[in-house]
């Protein structure tokens, strides 16, 4: 598939993420805009040494770490974004392992912050930003989350 492109002023730039030649870089550089961002709202940001832990970054503020696993997509059909939500070797993420998952929807720039238990049993999610009210609706941008700002969290219904 060729990348799309856009026109600002006189010059042609490419679609954003559209530029990596796989999945892993995409990825990867996902990580890096999930760190800058969580680190402009000021939390301490680490990352694990190598790719086998089943997180990406870990997050420290006031005392408490989280570990966020972060995932990026550009798949969007009749108006959802998909995303997988499976490891390594297509495998499910171990419950106990990480506290959330940071979906990137790419070409719109619009993080999800969404706690594990709310998707543990899922392989994928499907997000729609553009729905009022959609089923996962609570967690665009939802940034405060991991602040601990969670209180009700024990009654999130599952997907």
């Amino acid at each position: 598939m060729r990348p799309r492109f856009f026109y600002l002023g006189r010059t042609r730039m490419k679609t954003k993420g559209s530029g990596f030649k796989t999945c892993k870089e995409r990825g990867e550089w996902a990580e890096l805009c999930f760190m800058a961002r969580a680190a402009e709202r000021g939390f301490s940001v680490s990352r694990p040494h190598g790719d086998s832990n089943s997180y990406d970054v870990g997050l420290e503020q006031n005392g408490r770490f989280l570990r966020v696993q972060v995932k990026s997509t550009t798949f969007r059909r009749k108006g959802s974004y998909t995303c997988n939500l499976i490891g390594p070797k297509r495998t499910r993420y171990a419950q106990g392992r990480l506290d959330f998952f940071a979906v990137y929807l790419v070409p719109i720039d619009l993080w999800y912050i969404i706690p594990f238990e709310v998707v543990e049993r899922n392989l994928s999610v499907n997000l729609t930003p553009y729905l009022n009210g959609h089923k996962n609706s609570q967690y665009m941008e939802a940034w405060h989350l991991l602040r601990g700002r969670d209180s009700a969290r024990k009654q999130i219904p599952r997907a």
